[in-house]
């Protein structure tokens, strides 16, 4: 084989790395910001989350065939507002901005933006009034998502407007000579009609992109690069029963095989049958080895007494960390730790070299080891979003039970029994928990659902059961719908479900004489009570 030979082989596999087609979003602030990366992966396209200052200099160290510009709260004329580097737009990268991201680029380049005459939120009418790539096959005329009360109200000579609204005469723009297009709606939100199409138009008749990203060359790719790694080496993978471990898990089994041993921690504040689920899922059908450990007195000692839900969860994390030490200690040969982080979890814990914020939350995941662990973390997942874990799992043959179920927060039932946490209020609640997952899951309701669970409130309530007066306590249900977990909205769950579910949790949980459904939506509420 010549030189040349070796240069073109090495090209042809730089061109197939589903990674070399890489789509930038520079974060203005936005709350969608993660939602416009997970519609580019949607189309197969990797996409990554920036900073909005990065310097032009490192985007084109990182080589990516697109930009986009995502909204944000501010205003582009306002001092100390974010701005990007100028540069950017002259790289000759297609870049496509938001709502924010299009006032910017076109301030930046000499046009006007000031409030507009007329605020617009919500579903508007959109009519395109040029043609252009990124509106191919679409309608002259339809529906988007407007959010804004800034606008472009006056464009420089090689600015072409391509779409207006009745309050908003530029309400989609391109430059004539340059490669920047912007939108004044959200492409990425379900009420645009034909947001997909048009993030389509710019990702493959603009971008040029081929759609390289797809789950199953990612299991390829991760189980081959797990296992050079970790060449003889042990790994420990901490179970939590929840989908993102579990995925990890399966990922590291498959590259691996009995090199890896899972550990899963029962610590007294799991949901219904999820110690034996886990057990049956990685001991009997994956062969795993896997071991159990004991810690609910522990835990449960740990949080006697204890009300504040902050606390509650200072005590669980520090109680966790404490029993998993002492476990991988018990495993020789152990040099390695996989954990379920996903890409969220890294970019809000501003755990990337380019992440958009330093520190936006600190994620149980995210954030190094404990000093005397002495392991080295391995993150299979640290690229994906929630969607595409799913997507990996179901590649890799996981039960639909751990692949599609529900979110589960780190904390366990303690952070959904209001108050003190005892094993009494445990069992009520576990009971009750478990009767209105299965009866949703009975009326084919579960995978439409994105989280649903019971509360056990700190308070008691007045009741009559057969000839006796009682004062009991109180079960709330909480069911939500989402895209992202930002925000959320009640189910509508049909009112017979509603009322047998109620009545057999007061039937058969001792101790409970309500039941009350919570219709708040998020926000102002959160989907977690506590």
């Amino acid at each position: 084989m010549t030189a040349t030979d070796d240069l073109t082989k090495t090209a042809t596999a730089e061109a197939l790395d589903p990674r070399s087609e890489r789509i930038l979003v520079l974060d203005f602030g936005s709350q969608y910001a993660q939602l416009i990366a997970r519609r580019v992966r949607e189309h197969h396209v990797y996409c990554e989350i920036v900073r909005h200052d990065l310097p032009a200099a490192r985007i084109r160290q990182l080589n990516p065939v697109g930009l986009i510009l995502s909204g944000g709260p501010a205003s582009v004329y306002t001092e100390g507002s974010p701005h990007c580097d100028p540069e950017l737009f002259r790289l000759g990268v297609p870049v496509l901005g938001i709502c924010y991201g299009m006032q910017l680029s076109c301030y930046l380049m000499g046009a006007d933006v000031h409030p507009g005459e007329a605020h617009e939120y919500g579903r508007t009418a959109l009519e395109v009034v040029e043609d252009d790539p990124l509106f191919h096959g679409l309608p002259r005329r339809f529906h988007v998502w407007m959010s804004h009360g800034d606008q472009v109200v006056a464009l420089p000579p090689d600015w072409v407007p391509l779409a207006r609204t009745e309050h908003c005469p530029v309400a989609a723009v391109r430059h004539r000579s340059l490669p920047i297009w912007g939108l004044q709606f959200h492409p990425e939100v379900r009420h645009t009609q034909h947001g997909t199409s048009i993030l389509h138009n710019f990702l493959y008749r603009i971008c040029g992109c081929r759609g390289l990203w797809h789950p199953s060359s990612f299991v390829t790719d991760t189980v081959t690069a797990i296992r050079e790694r970790v060449g003889q080496s042990r790994v420990i993978c901490g179970l939590s029963g929840g989908v993102d471990s579990a995925v990890t898990a399966a990922l590291v089994h498959k590259a691996i095989g009995d090199q890896l041993v899972a550990v899963f921690i029962d610590n007294g504040l799991l949901r219904k049958g999820e110690r034996e689920t886990v057990e049956r899922t990685f001991r009997d059908n994956f062969h795993i080895e896997l071991r159990v450990v004991d810690a609910r007195e522990r835990f449960l000692s740990a949080l006697r007494g204890v009300t504040d839900p902050q606390e509650k969860r200072r005590i669980i994390g520090h109680v966790f960390v404490d029993v998993f030490t002492a476990e991988a200690k018990k495993i020789p040969g152990a040099r390695f730790l996989a954990q379920g982080t996903l890409y969220p979890d890294v970019i809000e814990s501003g755990g990337a070299p380019d992440a958009p914020s330093a520190t936006i939350k600190t994620h149980h995941n995210v954030g190094g080891l404990p000093p005397d662990m002495e392991l080295e973390l391995i993150e299979p997942l640290r690229d994906l979003f929630k969607d595409e874990v799913r997507k990996i799992g179901e590649l890799l043959k996981l039960p639909d039970e751990i692949v599609w179920r529900h979110p589960f927060p780190g904390p366990g039932l303690a952070v959904r029994c209001l108050g003190e946490v005892t094993e009494e209020k445990l069992a009520a609640l576990r009971e009750a928990d478990d009767i209105f997952i299965r009866e949703i899951r009975k009326a084919g309701l579960y995978r439409s659902i994105s989280q649903a669970f019971a509360v056990l409130l700190p308070v008691q309530s007045v009741g009559v059961m057969g000839d006796y007066r009682t004062y009991a306590n109180v079960i709330a249900l909480r069911a939500v719908t989402t895209d992202d977990f930002m925000t959320a909205d009640w189910v509508h769950l049909p009112y017979e479900l509603l009322d047998h579910v109620a009545h057999e949790i007061i039937r058969r949980v001792r101790g409970v004489n309500r039941v009350v459904y919570d219709i708040s939506t998020k926000p102002p509420a959160t989907i977690e009570w506590e």
